[in-house]
């Protein structure tokens, strides 16, 4: 299973190394075949918030087919107005089983159009520009994550890591959640 996380200058750091962190425990508590790597528009180094310099597994061109997808939040303005990554966010999301945000990550979904009509959450500072924004959106407060369909939207930053453990007992069961949880001294549930 291919799971890829999209990052971008300015994203949250939590929010791409959280779920990260989840899903690579998973990985190697069930000594399974997942694949977990961080995606951007380039393969040179992203500067994540607070000058955090990570460098992608992949880029655009050579991003392999994904079965879940998360796109991470931060300053996310920039991205919304790029229409390279909106076509690719839009084409990716589409052909992915599972897609995912975190906390702001919402704004570059909601982007794409594919959560029309969908019950949303985003951090609880930017619930009211997110439903501002995308009037199609239905906009839940007070819920570290929401799922529709195939897509979970989480609320910020460490509501990422309870969306990914979420995620984790959907793939796999809640027992698994549960024990990725305690591996990684987190409380959940």
């Amino acid at each position: 299973m291919n799971i890829g996380i999209y990052i971008y200058d300015d994203a949250e750091v939590l929010d791409f190394s959280g779920p990260f962190e989840v899903f690579s425990t998973a990985k190697r508590l069930a000594n399974n075949d997942w694949q977990v790597s961080l995606i951007a528009q380039t393969n040179g180094p992203v500067n994540a918030r607070g000058g955090f310099s990570v460098n992608p597994h992949y880029s655009f061109a050579d991003c392999p087919e994904l079965d879940v997808f998360i796109v991470v939040g931060g300053d996310h303005t920039h991205e919304l107005e790029k229409s390279t990554v909106i076509e690719w966010l839009t084409h990716t999301a589409s052909t992915t089983k599972r897609v995912a945000s975190v906390c702001t990550g919402a704004f570059l979904l909601a982007k794409t159009g594919l959560l029309c009509k969908k019950n949303v959450t985003t951090h609880w500072q930017d619930q009211s520009d997110l439903a501002a924004m995308f009037k199609d959106l239905t906009v839940i407060a007070n819920k570290r994550w929401v799922t529709d369909g195939k897509f979970t939207t989480s609320g910020g930053i460490s509501a990422g890591i309870d969306m990914s453990l979420a995620l984790v007992a959907e793939l796999i069961n809640k027992e698994h959640a549960l024990l990725t949880a305690k591996q990684m001294e987190y409380a959940w549930l």
